[in-house]
């Protein structure tokens, strides 16, 4: 890998890397591409894709409420600085057409 090839991922990547950079970088780009081969030649060793830990599954729950309702109502309010009734009462970030 030469120095204008990192020059020109960096342009890929739409990175700006000074020549002080690319120049540290070429070594660092070697080591990854070393590496991702080692990780290939071993992949095509084993004879398969890749190794199978197991069955593959997604696991799913009800989407159900697991606490007490305004179980935490009054500490929360507690904390904030200004509320109104059960409400934390935040300053207007959002501006409409109404406004």
């Amino acid at each position: 890998m030469k120095q204008e090839d990192v020059a020109h991922l960096a342009e890929l990547s739409r990175i700006k890397v000074s020549e002080a950079e690319a120049k540290e970088l070429v070594g660092d780009l070697e080591a990854i591409v070393s590496y991702v081969s080692v990780i290939s030649d071993i992949t095509e060793q084993s004879g398969s894709e890749a190794p199978s830990i197991g069955p593959l599954h997604n696991v799913f729950r009800a989407d159900e409420v697991t606490n007490e309702a305004d179980a935490h109502t009054a500490d929360l309010l507690a904390e904030m600085p200004h509320t109104e009734g059960r409400y934390m009462k935040v300053k207007k970030i959002l501006k409409t057409d109404t406004d």
